[in-house]
């Protein structure tokens, strides 16, 4: 522990507020796909020696790693959520009564709602032309590179999944809020 007081120590992983099954599920995946970077450290490190030491740099390692990062970077929103650790702004919602805060919950939970339904469709239509010709036929979009993966559209899909799994939890969130009983919060 630091001498330090002005650092706030992170709670202990079983301090975190995990709300529902899903949650759990999503906050749990976080430990697996965490090997992503691991992974993406030890492929530029490839790299480097490959291209310096024997002269034979490779096509493909750029790509995969802004892919690898950038997916990881996408899974973070679900599961920020799913850990309650998103952005929300303290101090109203430490100063009101347990009644209030379920109430600035439900709220919570329906903007999100919306947001989310709103970028859910923006996902679809970018992961549907990411997939697909304009005549229907499925081809994914690629970098445009030499290599050419297809990296972009397996992107715009990740985005709507995150986007769809943050909708469903937003949706168990308020179902959750509006059934607490505040009344045992407040005594």
């Amino acid at each position: 522990m630091s001498d330090n007081p002005d650092l706030i120590p992170e709670p202990p992983e079983e301090d975190v507020e995990i709300r529902s099954g899903l949650d759990k599920i999503v906050a749990n995946s976080a430990k697996v796909l965490s090997w992503g970077i691991f992974i993406a450290f030890a492929i530029s490190v490839y790299e480097v020696i490959a291209r310096y030491v024997f002269d034979s740099p490779t096509m493909w390692v750029h790509e995969s790693t802004t892919f690898l990062i950038a997916a990881i970077f996408l899974v973070g929103g679900p599961i920020a959520l799913a850990r309650d650790k998103h952005i929300r702004v303290r101090m109203i919602y430490d100063t009101v009564s347990p009644a209030a805060r379920r109430w600035l919950d439900i709220a919570n939970s329906i903007i999100a709602m919306i947001f989310f339904a709103g970028l859910g469709y923006a996902g679809w239509t970018l992961a549907w032309k990411a997939t697909h010709t304009p005549t229907g036929e499925i081809r994914f979009e690629g970098t445009g590179t030499a290599w050419n993966p297809p990296t972009p559209a397996l992107l715009k899909i990740i985005i709507l999944i995150c986007v769809v799994l943050m909708f469903v939890q937003s949706a168990i969130h308020l179902v959750k809020a509006i059934r607490r009983d505040v009344s045992r919060e407040d005594g």
